[in-house]
């Protein structure tokens, strides 16, 4: 399609129902507001110079990435452990069309343009800790498979706030993976094959060691449950989950914290985990269990310090944890279950958020970097929810969320007390501190993929 074709749709009742699958009816407004701002920009002759943008063709597709949040499972996946995550309704949103030449052009809002020559697909050097890494990194994984790699040039928007722990670069990466698999694939890899492209560009490109759980959470959409005991391969569920349906408001508070120098403290995590693994003679501490570790404490101790120690006990509780949290919520979704029950079986799902927030506090230490006890603001973020929660609202959780040692926690506040809430985290962290979200549907898209009579929307 064209840019005024395209148009055209945002503002017509497709345009109605994709964006309120996406971004409900509270955003659905402002996300059609957003896409035409993409659309003019194409139009626009001081952005793309006729020509420069290639869509002689009528060639410009819509693509879609979501954020994600852990809803339980905090530093496990790395050590082929289970996670909960959600798609949410903060995204990275692009127009792209496929050029005829090997370069990748990239214009996101408030981001430095991004040109990739896709001629040489091995890691450049300097590169490292670029979008022009990721995109890189995923067209070569692209062209490993087999997939035939070309260009494109693309315009975006993203509202996934950076530095939150919702996962802005898994959302560029699902983003840049679905561009390619749509553009110059069959446009059927599916959602984990796509995240596996992204983390592999992520660990290998861009030199983040991370593990496989925002790509697959932003690739996939939804709630989903993930067991990545086999990492080529995990085992993933997806849940009806809806906290807004059972009378709580789920939110992240930023706590403005920087993530800068904070590198040492994240590949910390999984390295004092595998080194207690390498003890036994293992590589994670999937192949092992609480007793053995519980068992060679003393040696350990010595061995990888306790600190290692205490943090693959987190890793081992952790993983029970979510196999409980999946299972109250089954419950509390589940028909034929008593209104009684299914708030039971909700409460009982709060709890063990609390008990994830607790054990990554106690056990896992990723609420502050030890090199700067000054700055915790996770901690006190917490603290206050904590009270708040125990004096005003009589109910909900909270938790770290992410990679922790800045950023985010995130809560579940009973939707009549949020405005308290908020106002409360205001005049701790600053106007804005408080990000409602809504669990998005659907993972990374592409959107309007039939002509305008067509009713599909969405791929």
């Amino acid at each position: 399609m064209t840019a005024q074709e395209l148009e055209a749709l945002f503002q017509g009742p497709e345009g109605d129902a994709v964006f309120t699958a996406l971004y409900g009816d509270k955003g659905r407004d402002a996300a059609r507001e957003r896409y035409m701002g993409l659309a003019a920009q194409i139009r626009d002759p001081k952005a793309f110079p006729p020509g420069d943008f290639p869509e002689c063709a009528g060639g410009i597709r819509v693509f879609s990435a979501p954020g994600r949040t852990e809803l339980g499972g905090n530093h496990t996946d790395h050590n082929r452990g289970k996670v909960l995550a959600a798609s949410i309704q903060l995204d990275a949103a692009a127009l792209a069309a496929p050029r005829q030449d090997k370069r990748v052009f990239f214009r996101s809002s408030g981001h430095p343009d991004v040109s990739v020559d896709l001629s040489r697909l091995d890691p450049q050097s300097g590169e490292e800790g670029t979008s022009e890494a990721l995109v890189r990194g995923i067209a070569a994984q692209f062209a490993a498979r087999g997939l035939p790699v070309r260009g494109f040039t693309a315009v975006a928007s993203s509202t996934v706030l950076t530095g939150s722990g919702l996962s802005s670069s898994a959302a560029l990466e699902a983003l840049v993976g679905r561009v390619f698999d749509s553009l110059f694939g069959k446009g059927t890899l599916s959602a984990v094959e796509i995240a596996q492209i992204g983390q592999k560009a992520e660990n290998v490109y861009f030199g983040k060691p991370c593990g496989l759980m925002d790509q697959v959470a932003c690739a996939l959409g939804g709630v989903a449950a993930i067991d990545f005991e086999d990492p080529k391969n995990p085992l993933v569920r997806k849940i009806a989950f809806d906290p807004n349906a059972a009378g709580y408001t789920l939110c992240v508070v930023n706590t403005r914290g920087s993530h800068a120098d904070l590198t040492p403290d994240y590949a910390a995590v999984p390295f004092e985990m595998r080194g207690v693994a390498a003890f036994f003679g293992k590589t994670e501490l999937r192949d092992l269990d609480a007793d053995a570790v519980i068992g060679a404490a003393a040696a350990l101790r010595k061995a990888v310090g306790d600190r290692a120690v205490i943090r693959a006990l987190h890793f081992f509780g952790e993983n029970r944890r979510v196999e409980a949290m999946e299972q109250r919520l089954l419950e509390a979704a589940e028909v034929g279950r008593s209104a009684a029950d299914k708030r039971d079986a909700m409460a009982a799902f709060l709890a063990l958020v609390n008990e994830s927030g607790d054990s990554s506090w106690e056990l896992l230490q990723d609420v502050y970097s030890p090199r700067d006890p000054a700055n915790q603001g996770l901690s006190l973020a917490l603290a206050l929810t904590q009270d708040f929660l125990d004096r005003e609202a009589r109910g909900g959780a909270c938790r770290v969320h992410g990679g922790g040692f800045a950023g985010t926690i995130q809560a579940y506040i009973p939707a009549p007390a949020l405005e308290r809430y908020r106002a409360l985290i205001d005049r701790v962290f600053g106007e804005g501190a408080v990000t409602e979200l809504r669990i998005r549907p659907l993972g990374a898209v592409e959107l309007f993929v039939c002509p305008l009579a067509c009713s599909k929307t969405v791929r």
